[in-house]
């Protein structure tokens, strides 16, 4: 694979910060259970990426999604919002924080208003 220079995509890499006051053990079973397989079965290619990582001392733990462009992260959210997963996700999780890197449009900006996202516009690098 050749890398290029400043060459803009239209992925967009979603990160969620959140922490969790439940057990390492119930939060671990939880994604590697419960939501890894939900995601894992939607069958969607545009899902780039979808890795948790956790700190168990300070019950805190970090998302990262990366998908092909932002209508693939928008019909997700669709599908997924109000669905068991998610309502689980939000009894074991609060999120501290939401950070969007790349282009997404104004009604998916309004409808992720109330989690009080950080959206960021790609400007440069290597890909």
């Amino acid at each position: 694979m050749k890398r290029k220079l400043h060459t803009p995509n239209n992925n967009v890499t979603v990160i969620i910060d959140v922490s969790f006051t439940e057990s390492t053990d119930v939060i671990n079973q939880y994604i590697r259970d419960e939501q890894c397989p939900v995601f894992f079965n939607l069958k969607d290619e545009g899902i780039i990426r979808f890795e948790w990582f956790i700190n168990e001392e300070d019950k805190t733990a970090t998302l990262i999604e990366k998908f092909e462009n932002s209508n693939v992260w928008e019909e997700l959210g669709n599908k997924v919002i109000g669905s068991p997963i998610n309502l689980r996700f939000r009894e074991l999780f609060k999120v501290e924080k939401l950070t969007v890197l790349g282009e997404i449009n104004d009604a998916f900006k309004e409808k992720i208003k109330a989690m009080n996202p950080i959206i960021k516009s790609y400007v440069g690098g290597i890909n």
